[in-house]
């Protein structure tokens, strides 16, 4: 007795005292960066202007091909601040004015906005209308006194304005109407009160205006005509003189218009190169004098002298890159020339009147994964010996950015990474003997040390720096960023294909990059002119206990925008980056079908189809032939044809007959097709299930030991079609004139599973296919909100049988086979619900075993990515539930679905330009690992019914181990004194 009335209080004590040790849900400050990492990009550049004053900080403005404007940092390359267009938005010209505003021409030159340099605020904003669509040109004067009220010219929509620089008013503006002018050049002399436009009319005529600068009053409007005609691209030599190509593109035209006088020189090409064939392109670059033009791989740099005349000044074959003009002094300007030659890249900064001298000549190694040099800016800067010096920033061929200075790279930018196409993973190599990471060893104080920072962090009591060293201690001591399996599956590779044909493989754990590779066969090339990367496929995943190869992933492209362009196939190593291979093929690749079968190596049977419809199996090897010729009667596949409104669905024929026969090679037959009429359906969105989707159980136990099955076919399609009116943007039609239709299809049979219309509904529809239900999400004209729809589908021919026992004693044969081409008997349940936002995307988690709950991952309109309980889109849910439906876990009906802002898997973060949602489980049955790419990258671990199975990585185990050597003690003590007790109670 003496025993338990003094150990179950003490073992009451120890057992509250450690569980309020225990983590809880919420993120502490401490553990930010240990379970994900977000990475910021902005693209690929296109345009960039030097931000150099002595008093401010120096930066660089960009704009990039994701509609990006960024003030980066020109010591380290890091972002200060930046702004994410819409995808409509783009920008089409930047520049700096007053010294203190970043001025910005965007949307086809319809909106014009002035930024605040150090903060990137937005100043002011102009909408700039005209009578037509045109192209579009900024001026903004150079002049830095802010006294002055400087005008921005822009040219835009057919229509020349004059804008302020101080709050964007309208001074004046002038119409330019004539359908058949298209304006090439918007010129405005320094020092200047007039603005030349000119431009072709019909293709064969030159038309020059001049403008007062000051109120916008024509002057003169020339004309003059060339017979032969002109092609569109012009150079700009000097502020009276552009150069230009006639319609053969084999005679270059000097056209002047000094003082309002048109005058051509025509120069034949042959002139000025005797091995020139087949027609030039004009290299488009601003430097005075100087123009460049390309015909059979050679670069020809060419100076206009005197009155028209052209002299060549170099002719390369090497691949070449022109910087615009910079003033460097008073009346001199500089340019910068960068050419590949083999593995190093030659940098040259000249005078534009004078070719022959260098002011800079550089030789810079440079990574051959990174392409060719598209665009090179420059900039310069005084040394201490008050000479020249300058800054080179390049954009590479796979949209990196690069800083040069000192024949140096200072930095460089991965932005080839906002721009992703496809993702998959990888699983690390297995750690063996001798391959493991040394761990590090602590002494004895050092270990005290850090055990007592946790206990200070986990009692709240720690400083901002002891967080800081908790956060370090945590990040170095951390296990994430090893390059081999962990036993819970954390730890893998993410394969990214991005758009500039580049494959990257990043580190789950940290999000670094393990490998970058160019793809050789997306390199343009005589063969193919435009190569265009497709998606990405898993081709090799052996069995590491069998085999000791590394697995490989395909990459499929094509050469040409046009779906029946010829494909290109490439097999990539996943632990090298090293492209083992390649293949052109002779036919197009329209679509791709992974095969859920592999050969005696692991290779995963695919099969391509072309533009004729005959599908060709790959690898093209004998075993492969065999397995496949083995399921020829179990292949079938669908084909969507949106511009048509059709749906079909296709089988195997026999092998091919014609130019294309091979044996891997077959005719295909179509046994069925589903047409929607044009006049009232159009197909918007399709989704289906993943192929390696896993689902637990077939059986779903609801309430009253009722049983239901649930139809879980992965040939089933869900389709979503809306009224032609109702095709354009939200509210561009009444809710009368629109309506959204839901289809449930077998892909086998073409059979409608089921089909719910939604009245005065339109899309844009977003979709998500998981076991038995889909959820999709639209907007509501009637109620101007948007919604989320549920539809559950079930297998009634299993439903006489309804014993509970059987199934959880395995009695009970859900496996037993069941054909598409019986009639299935099935039912739905369907839910809706409104949905407070825009979504840009939706995906569900997904687990290894498929036990625990899902939850719905939506990309928000906010671009952050928001996890909701697939309970609150049960369509069983009821506005008064039964008890037994409660301890089910039903939740009351509601008409919208909650928000909770805890339940924001990107925290405070945000993934900007928000695109995909990928999903992939981890070996640990509790966990699924989330990657949200866009502009930026977020990745995490999320645990959508908790982590029921796992301790956290943070764990305190030696507080663990003191507790229980002290709880060990407590009772060998309590034993002894009980024991003294008892004995000194009897001599008594």
């Amino acid at each position: 007795m003496a025993i338990r009335s003094f150990f179950v209080p003490f073992l009451l004590f120890v057992l509250c005292f450690y569980s309020s040790l225990c983590p809880v849900l919420s993120l502490y400050e401490d553990q930010v960066g240990l379970m994900d990492w977000h990475q910021q990009y902005i693209g690929k550049v296109k345009q960039a202007v030097f931000s150099t004053q002595k008093t401010g900080r120096r930066r660089v403005i960009v704009s990039t091909e994701e509609n990006v404007i960024a003030s980066l940092d020109l010591r380290h390359g890091e972002i200060f601040w930046r702004h994410l267009l819409g995808s409509n938005d783009v920008i089409d010209g930047i520049d700096i004015g007053l010294g203190k505003y970043v001025i910005t021409l965007s949307s086809g030159g319809s909106i014009l906005r002035s930024w605040n340099l150090p903060d990137g605020q937005l100043v002011w904003e102009s909408f700039l209308q005209g009578p037509k669509q045109s192209k579009s040109f900024l001026l903004v004067p150079t002049n830095l006194k802010t006294e002055k009220d400087n005008e921005i010219v822009v040219f835009s929509n057919g229509r020349l304005h004059a804008v302020s620089c101080i709050d964007g008013e309208v001074l004046w503006k002038k119409d330019f109407e004539a359908e058949s002018f298209e304006v090439q050049q918007v010129i405005k002399p320094p020092g200047s009160d007039l603005i030349y436009v000119v431009g072709f009319a019909a293709s064969s005529q030159f038309e020059m205006y001049q403008i007062n600068a000051r109120n916008g009053e024509l002057l003169k409007h020339e004309s003059a005509t060339l017979s032969s005609g002109f092609l569109r691209e012009v150079s700009l030599v000097s502020s009276e003189t552009i150069v230009a190509l006639d319609s053969t593109g084999s005679i270059l035209l000097t056209i002047s218009f000094q003082n309002g006088e048109i005058s051509f020189q025509q120069t034949p090409i042959s002139n000025l190169y005797e091995d020139s064939a087949g027609p030039a392109v004009i290299i488009p670059s601003s430097v005075p004098g100087i123009f460049a033009i390309k015909t059979n791989a050679i670069t020809i740099f060419i100076r206009v002298i005197g009155e028209g005349k052209l002299e060549v000044v170099e002719k390369t074959n090497h691949e070449t890159a022109v910087s615009d003009a910079l003033p460097i002094s008073e009346g001199e300007q500089a340019f910068a020339l960068i050419q590949h030659a083999g593995g190093e890249m030659h940098l040259a900064v000249k005078l534009a009147h004078d070719w022959d001298s260098n002011l800079l000549k550089e030789s810079i190694k440079m990574d051959q994964q990174r392409g060719l040099v598209h665009k090179v800016f420059i900039n310069n800067y005084i040394r201490t010996d008050r000479s020249h010096g300058f800054r080179v920033l390049i954009v590479m061929e796979d949209h990196s950015l690069l800083l040069l200075q000192q024949g140096l790279i200072v930095w460089s930018r991965e932005d080839g990474l906002a721009s992703i196409i496809d993702v998959t993973t990888s699983e690390l190599p297995l750690e063996r003997d001798g391959v493991s990471v040394a761990k590090v060893e602590h002494n004895l104080f050092e270990w005290l040390e850090g055990h007592m920072l946790k206990l200070k962090g986990t009692l709240m009591l720690a400083s901002p720096e002891d967080v800081a060293a908790i956060q370090s201690m945590r990040l170095k001591s951390s296990e994430k960023s090893k390059m081999t399996r962990d036993h819970n599956g954390f730890r893998k590779l993410l394969v990214v294909l991005t758009r500039a044909g580049k494959l990257f493989a990043l580190h789950t754990g940290d999000g670094r990059i393990v490998w970058s590779h160019l793809l050789r066969s997306l390199h343009k090339s005589e063969a193919c002119q435009s190569p265009i990367g497709l998606n990405l496929y898993q081709w090799q995943v052996p069995h590491h206990h069998a085999m000791d190869e590394n697995p490989s992933v395909l990459v499929v492209s094509r050469c040409g925008p046009s779906s029946d362009a010829p494909g290109v196939l490439s097999f990539v190593d996943t632990y090298t980056g090293k492209e083992l291979s390649s293949l052109s093929l002779a036919h197009a690749a329209t679509q791709v079908i992974p095969l859920p079968y592999t050969d005696s190596t692991e290779q995963r049977l695919h099969l391509l189809i072309d533009s004729d419809k005959h599908a060709h199996l790959y690898p093209k090897t004998s075993e492969a032939l065999n397995i496949f010729k083995r399921e020829f009667s179990n292949i079938y596949w669908y084909s969507v044809e949106g511009h048509n409104g059709i749906i079909k669905g296709h089988a195997l024929k026999c092998k091919c007959t014609g130019k294309v026969a091979d044996e891997f090679c077959f005719d295909t037959r179509e046994l069925w097709s589903v047409v929607f009429p044009s006049e009232s359906e159009k197909i918007i969105a399709t989704v289906t299930r993943k192929l390696n989707e896993v689902v637990h159980t077939q059986a779903k136990v609801i309430a009253d030991q009722d049983v239901m099955y649930k139809y879980i076919s992965k040939n089933v399609l869900f389709v979503a079609t809306v009224a032609p009116k109702g095709s354009g943007e939200i509210g561009s039609v009444t809710p009368e004139e629109s309506w959204l239709v839901a289809y449930l299809i077998d892909t086998v049979t073409g059979r409608i599973l089921h089909r719910v219309t939604h009245h005065g509904a339109q899309g844009p529809v977003h979709a998500v296919f998981s076991e038995n239900w889909v959820v999709y999400h639209y907007f509501n004209l009637r109620a101007h909100r948007y919604e989320m729809s549920v539809i559950e589908i079930y297998d009634q021919s299993r439903a006489d049988n309804k014993d509970v026992w059987k199934l959880v004693l395995g009695k009970h044969n859900l496996t037993s086979p069941i054909s598409l081409f019986s009639r299935p008997e099935v039912i739905t349940k369907s839910q809706s619900y409104f949905f407070t936002h825009s979504v840009k995307a939706i995906a569900v988690t997904s687990t290894a075993k498929g036990i625990t709950s899902k939850q719905l991952l939506i990309g928000t309109i906010g671009d952050q990515v928001l996890a909701l309980d697939k309970r609150f889109l049960d369509p069983r849910r009821s506005v008064n539930p039964t008890q037994a439906e409660k301890e089910e876990g039903i939740i009351p009906l509601t008409d919208s679905l909650p928000i909770i802002p805890q339940s924001y898997v990107t925290h405070a973060l945000r993934v900007e330009g928000l695109r995909g949602i990928v999903t992939v489980p981890a070996k640990l049955e509790s966990t699924t690992l989330v990657f949200a790419h866009g502009v930026d990258l977020f990745f995490t671990q999320l645990a959508p019914s908790r982590t029921y199975d796992s301790l956290t990585e943070d764990f305190n185990y030696a507080l663990l181990l003191i507790t229980i050597v002290a709880l060990v003690a407590a009772i060998f003590v309590t034993w002894r004194l009980s024991e003294r007790k008892e004995l000194q109670e009897k001599w008594r």
